[in-house]
This record gives structure tokens, sequence and C-alpha cells, in this order.
């Protein structure tokens, strides 16, 4: 009796009627209420209305914002730490690496509420400081996001360009500027574009930090589904997906992985 076996396109199968269902068509529709207006006639009005209403541009302006601002934070705050961890001579533990990985196991919402108990007890709140509780909130929550990527490229840097440039007389910033920074800049892109976006898009912990003060595009699309408004809350998520496609764009001729022969920093 003759074996039975699975080719690798059979063993596709799976993964592509997976990207159908939940990737394909819901990106579908999007585009379908997005360029139809409520009679379900292709229309332009959901842009146009959008574009014209100033509460809306200025969602989009705070979101961008405040997606921008809380990239900065991370990368300031997450390379340092990345940067430690990968290097054997602070840390030969990858236990450490767990302990800031671990949060991210705790359920979003949960963490968010905790958040909040813990600002509120030292006197942020979100009634009287919803930005400075949103930003922490999201710094919290998004810096595991930056160091994880740099974490793993800074592993795979060259160790010996870093040894040539201090053999050759440069200074320790510049070996940093000049060689550290410029080996780790996937990972500086990888992060920055898993904290901007999703922070654009969140509405948990600008509702909960914030107390609905507080409003970013994540909020409005959320709002707008709830109410049944597809078209417009449709319109907004492929609004989004156009920065995505942007932002990616312009870091496409970034190169993926950095010199591979290193095994740490140090």
């Amino acid at each position: 009796m003759k074996k039975f076996r699975f080719s690798r396109k059979q063993l596709v199968i799976p993964y592509a009627i997976f990207l159908i269902l939940f990737v394909l068509l819901p990106l579908l529709l999007i585009v379908y209420y997005a360029f139809t207006n409520s009679e379900g006639h292709l229309s332009f009005v959901n842009f146009i209305n959008f574009f014209k209403d100033s509460t809306k541009l200025n969602t989009l302006a705070i979101s961008i914002v405040i997606g921008a601002l809380n990239t900065i934070l991370c990368l300031l705050i997450g390379y340092p730490i990345a940067y430690l961890l990968a290097n054997k001579k602070y840390n030969s533990n990858k236990v450490i690496v767990m302990l800031f990985v671990m949060p991210m196991w705790i359920n979003f919402v949960l963490r968010t509420a905790a958040t909040r108990d813990l600002l509120s007890a030292i006197g942020i709140k979100g009634g009287t400081m919803p930005y400075v509780a949103v930003m922490i909130g999201m710094v919290y929550n998004y810096l595991p996001f930056v160091i994880l990527p740099l974490y793993t490229t800074m592993l795979k840097m060259d160790k010996s360009v870093i040894e040539a440039a201090s053999d050759l007389g440069a200074k320790p910033y510049q070996v940093f500027i000049k060689a550290i920074i410029p080996m780790s800049m996937p990972g500086v892109i990888s992060a920055a574009t898993m904290v901007f976006m999703p922070t654009m898009s969140s509405f948990v912990i600008s509702d909960i930090l914030g107390e609905r003060k507080i409003q970013l595009l994540g909020n409005l699309i959320d709002l707008n589904f709830n109410h049944s408004l597809w078209n417009n809350g449709s319109t907004i998520a492929l609004i989004m997906l156009v920065i995505i496609g942007i932002s990616m764009l312009l870091t496409k001729n970034v190169k993926k992985e950095p010199a591979s022969r290193g095994g740490g920093v140090w």
C-alpha cells in the first residue's frame, strides 16, 4: 500500500486559508465600507468628511504626536537596557531577559488597570493629568516590544568591528555612534514599527488611564464601530493602513540583519 505524503505546497494550505479568512476578507470589507455610503453605493464622502472634520484631524494629529513621543521614549529607555542585556560583561544570565518579557504574559487590560491604581496611589490621576498618565501607561506596555528586537539584533552584532574601532583609536562615544548604532539600526527600525502604529490604534490605555479625556484613532474607530457606523470606522482604519504602508516604505531600505559573527556585544 502506497504511503500518503504531504508535499510542501499542501502544508501551506492551512496557512493560506487562515490568511484568506482572517486577513484578506476583513481587509476587503474595510475597503468596501470605506468607499461606499450607508446605502452601499460607491462614494468618497467618507474621506471628504474625515478631512473636513477638524475634530477628527485633531485626533489624527494627537495620535501621531503621542505615537512618536511614545516611540522616542521607549527607544531612549529600551536601547541602553537592550545593550546591557546583550552585553555578556553585564549580563550572563538569560533569566534577566525573561523578567522584561514576563509582563507581556499578563492580560493587557489587567496590566493597564493595575497601572491606573498604582499611578492613582502616587497622585497621578487621569482626571487631572491625563497625558502624563497615558504616556506612562504607553511606555510601560510597549517597552518590551522595543527591548526584544533590539536585544536580538545586538546579539548578532560583530564584536570584531567594535574591537577594531577601539584599536584604531576611536573613543567610546565614537565607537557607540559610528559602530554600535549603525549595526543596531535594523533592531531600532523594527522596534519603532512595533510601537508607533499600535500606540496610535490603542484605545484601552487612553480610556482607562486617561479617563476618556484623550481620544486616539483607536478610540475613534472603536466609537464608530460600537455605534454601527461601519463606513466611518472603516475609513479611519484604512487611513491608518495607509500610514502604516508609508512608514514601511520609508524604512524598507534598512538592511534586514547586521553582521552575524557576534554572539553578543562582548
